[in-house]
């Protein structure tokens, strides 16, 4: 499949998937199997990928999502990748806003970056930190991100060749938000949202008005889990019970089921995202097949087979009049 055209990092009516190592494989596997879909999603005219962190090897997950998105770039031929979310608690934030622009250098408007604070304890104690004052440390550190990455405030960092560059080519970058302080402190920054997989529309929906009532004015960005045909259903009501275990109320107050979009055609399955993302109020779309039991053939085979739901989603954003992905 051919996209209608490719949009930029994080963009408005971008249209990305998330890419996870497959449980059972090796290291080596894992890291071959990871850019072997990132090169199908690119085909199959997906805009880009994004990798996200946890530590420890739980299951499904990379430690590395930074590093990992330069793997990926260095395969695909077209698109972007961006470590979304990246656990910017867990490290000094000028280092990640270093090391992030210098990746962006060396693959120029390919880049973008997706930042959370993290809840999992263990990946605390693996890096030998604690949760206290959590939700400042994260303030903090996303200012400093965004400033840097975003060419506006570049701080002890200014003499930066590859943050210097970002005064005139700003990085994307996208905060987790879970809460309308949350929302308002990314409009502050000049970031834009990510929304997670099992928030319902409704709740994203008063999250991303709370964005824009507050002067945000970047793309706000929905992860959906989607399915070709009939879901692996108890897989996925796996994992959504351990994510459970580990969630802050606040977050499991706003979740309700596993929010799949799952049909046996691809017009359908468009026509359901492109009415999810109608009611949730976002600019685009971070899709997700990938969870622990889903084996790689099964996954590579959801990738092409979601090639014509992208395009069609992406020819509606083309020829929209009104709100993205309005037919």
């Amino acid at each position: 499949m051919t996209p209608t055209s490719r949009r930029g990092p994080l963009s408005e009516g971008s249209i990305s998937l998330r890419l996870y190592p497959h449980v059972g494989l090796s290291a080596e596997e894992m890291v071959g199997e990871l850019r072997h879909q990132a090169v199908l999603a690119t085909e199959a005219g997906f805009d880009g990928v994004m990798t996200s962190e946890h530590h420890g090897g739980f299951a499904g997950y990379m430690p590395n999502p930074l590093q990992a998105a330069g793997w990926l770039l260095e395969a695909m031929p077209t698109g972007w990748a961006a470590p979304c979310p990246l656990l910017v608690t867990l490290r000094p934030a000028a280092l990640v806003a270093e090391e992030v622009a210098w990746l962006a250098a060396r693959f120029p408007g390919r880049v973008g970056l997706g930042l959370a604070a993290g809840s999992l304890d263990a990946d605390f104690d693996i890096a030998g930190l604690t949760k206290d004052d959590l939700t400042p440390r994260f303030a903090t550190a996303l200012a400093q991100v965004a400033g840097a990455l975003g060419g506006t405030e570049a701080g002890l960092l200014a003499d930066d060749p590859a943050v210097a560059r970002c005064a005139s080519h700003p990085v994307p970058v996208v905060s987790a938000a879970m809460s309308p302080t949350a929302a308002r402190r990314a409009a502050r920054l000049g970031v834009g949202l990510l929304f997670d997989s099992l928030s319902t529309p409704e709740r994203v929906r008063a999250l991303a008005d709370a964005y824009h009532d507050a002067g945000g004015n970047r793309p706000c960005v929905l992860v959906r889990r989607v399915w070709m045909g009939a879901p692996p259903t108890a897989h996925v009501d796996r994992q959504v019970k351990r994510y459970r275990a580990y969630a802050s109320p606040g977050a499991q107050t706003h979740w309700q089921g596993e929010q799949m979009v799952a049909a046996d055609r691809s017009a359908t399955l468009a026509e359901e995202l492109a009415a999810v993302s109608a009611r949730a109020g976002v600019d685009a779309l971070n899709l997700r097949v990938h969870v622990p039991g889903v084996a790689p053939a099964t996954a590579r085979d959801q990738i092409a087979a979601l090639g014509e739901v992208v395009t069609t989603l992406q020819g509606w954003n083309h020829a929209k009049t009104g709100h993205t992905w309005s037919s």
